[in-house]
């Protein structure tokens, strides 16, 4: 397997290419989905990142499985990520949580706002996926926190700003940094981010916009602290 190749091993390129793949059949709801084994071979992807991402569409309702039949579109898609033709190539890690600093905690705000009882139900059971995961798996953590940070983007009710998270996010998955966000994403991190989505959540269902905000730019500068810490770790280990 090439370089190329272990970089996309990874739940989140995964998910970000079967949004793309349901975007496509979006005017077809109930169009079944190719097998997992086709999936991977046509996403070079692993299958187990092919059902890692699979999981997280059916929490978010983009899709339904039916046992011995398979897995169909649901009637809900994706809004259409921004263009975002060689703009991994003008930026960096460090740029794109600047623009997460500026756009995530007016989210969160609006969400505190705004969110239906079935926002609030998906982000719970966001919440509790990744609760379970072991804090030594790094895929797994990043892919249920993105899903995490993205339903509450859904939930502040801005098709505009969802769009703009999607293209950040989109941005912020690219493989070449990986290896940068997983020397960012250590089990005793994990465990601190965890107790930061808690307080997000629980400024949301009480209904406090200023809080949830405060939360959210609390859990995006610590993010942003150690992201700083892995480049500058890089950059010794280039020394």
């Amino acid at each position: 397997m090439d370089k190329t190749s272990r970089f996309l091993a990874n739940s989140s390129t995964a998910l970000e290419q079967l949004r793309g793949l349901i975007h496509q059949h979006e005017s077809t709801p109930g169009s079944p989905l190719p097998t997992e084994r086709e999936l991977s071979e046509k996403l070079g992807v692993g299958r187990r990142e092919i059902r890692r991402a699979l999981d997280v569409l059916e929490e978010e309702g983009r899709i339904w499985r039916k046992q011995g039949k398979g897995t169909f579109i649901g009637p809900a898609a994706p809004v259409e990520p921004l263009a975002l033709q060689g703009l991994v190539q003008q930026t960096n890690l460090l740029e794109v949580m600047e623009a997460r600093l500026q756009l995530e905690p007016g989210l969160a705000r609006l969400a505190a706002l705004r969110a239906t009882r079935e926002n609030l139900a998906l982000m719970q059971r966001m919440l509790e996926r990744i609760n379970k995961v072991s804090p030594d798996d790094r895929d797994l953590n990043e892919l249920w926190d993105s899903a995490f940070h993205r339903a509450i983007a859904e939930a502040a009710g801005n098709r505009l700003m969802l769009g703009l998270f999607d293209a950040i996010d989109a941005v912020r998955r690219d493989p070449a940094w990986q290896h940068l966000r997983e020397l960012a994403r250590t089990p005793e991190r994990v465990d601190h981010y965890n107790h930061h989505h808690d307080s997000i959540m629980t400024a949301i269902v009480n209904r406090q916009p200023n809080e949830a905000a405060a939360a959210m730019r609390d859990h995006l500068l610590s993010l942003q602290n150690a992201l700083i810490q892995a480049v500058n770790l890089e950059d010794d280990s280039l020394l």
